[in-house]
């Protein structure tokens, strides 16, 4: 049965995955690809610089000003799921700068295969992975790769040149997801690039509608932080600085 309309019309999409899987060239894809269709917002986070935040801008895909930054000063996934604070008062007042958006897109800083996005703060989300990390990740699972709204196996022009299958690897996606969609991304080919936008576009509506409902991909593995000497796992109520 449909849900009731949401009452905020602009669509917060969270894009995650690990370092150098290529999530802040598909933002500037798809900002590229839509900004002529959608007023689109940009929130990117890094641990201590605004590094992903200033290659948007110099790609001139969207206005500057609609590009910020979020310095989480922690593991990215504190600030995307643990105490999603600054993120949210930052996509918050770039809804109030522009409205009306459509979309805003919130970058996670690079992390690993595990870290998701809270649902109190994005709507949808996808998760990134690239050939050139290894056709075996897409099997191996994981929160994200498993249970995000939108798998993308980015850079698949370089298969060739790495050693990967692929279409395998896209397949091993398919079969960690139960059917959740997975794209198989590059930017030399216009067919996928066009089933991106077209996803966009469909998760946009749905959201509007009310049929779309957030999805929490449930939490973090158990892991360590050399920083604080400890393992923990993201279930566990998290120190303030």
């Amino acid at each position: 049965m449909p849900h009731a309309t949401t009452s905020r019309s602009t669509l917060r999409l969270g894009v995650a995955g690990p370092v150098g899987t290529g999530k802040s060239s598909i933002i500037a894809l798809i900002c590229r690809e839509m900004a002529a269709e959608l007023q689109l917002g940009v929130i990117t986070n890094d641990i201590y610089t605004d590094e992903d935040a200033r290659f948007l801008r110099s790609a001139g895909v969207l206005d500057p000003e609609r590009i910020r930054a979020v310095e989480t000063g922690a593991c990215p996934h504190t600030a995307i799921r643990d105490d999603v604070t600054a993120n949210l008062l930052a996509v918050e007042d770039l809804e109030a700068d522009f409205a009306p958006l459509d979309v805003v897109l919130v970058e996670s800083g690079g992390d690993n295969l595990t870290a998701t996005f809270s649902p109190a703060l994005v709507d949808a989300q996808l998760f990134v992975l690239d050939v050139a990390g290894g056709g075996d990740v897409a099997r191996k699972g994981g929160p994200g790769i498993g249970r995000a709204d939108l798998l993308v196996v980015n850079k698949t022009d370089l298969g060739p040149y790495v050693g990967v299958d692929v279409p395998q690897m896209v397949a091993d996606g398919q079969a960690a997801r139960e059917g959740r969609p997975v794209i198989g991304l590059s930017r030399a080919d216009r067919t996928s690039i066009d089933a991106l936008t077209a996803w966009v576009r469909f998760t946009l509506d749905s959201f509007r509608s009310g049929n779309h409902v957030p999805v929490d991909p449930g939490p973090m593995a158990p892991h360590f932080h050399a920083d604080e000497n400890r393992w923990h796992a993201h279930d566990e109520a998290q120190p303030r600085s």
